[in-house]
């Protein structure tokens, strides 16, 4: 939670990704029997008070999001890390799009790309955290 509230230098603050997102993304894949819906949804309700937005945000994105991974868990860890990166990317592009529309739903507003690019940083990061978190469950022996 710390990389998300982090002061980024001006610049790159449009480049910084849904880390807990992605945090979550990985274990619900790793370990589905003990990560899922409802510590999706409680980890995002967290985020959700930590970063001062909408209550429920977050909490709604992550817990779809967990759906989605739960739902395909088995065909996912199969798959090689380029293909995890295509379900990461459409994972991360639904929750910025739900970003949008929930905030941006009552007011005329234009999404700028750099809107969009936590889409990207995001996708291009996962390996780093797939390959981090998989040393972390291994070193500990998280089954």
């Amino acid at each position: 939670m710390s990389l998300n509230i982090a002061a980024w230098p001006q610049p790159m603050a449009p480049f910084n990704p849904n880390w807990i997102l992605l945090v979550v993304i990985y274990w619900v894949l790793a370990a589905p029997e003990r990560v899922g819906i409802f510590s999706a949804w409680t980890i995002g309700l967290l985020t959700d008070v930590l970063t001062g937005r909408m209550l429920g945000l977050n909490a709604l994105i992550n817990s779809l999001v967990a759906f989605l991974c739960l739902r395909l868990h088995k065909r996912l860890r199969q798959y090689p890390i380029l293909q995890q990166g295509l379900f990461i990317f459409f994972c991360l592009l639904v929750s910025q799009f739900l970003i949008f529309w929930i905030t941006d739903s009552q007011t005329i507003a234009r999404a700028s790309y750099t809107f969009w690019l936590p889409v990207l940083t995001g996708t291009l990061f996962w390996p780093l955290v797939f390959f981090s978190l998989r040393a972390i469950r291994l070193y500990r022996r998280i089954r």
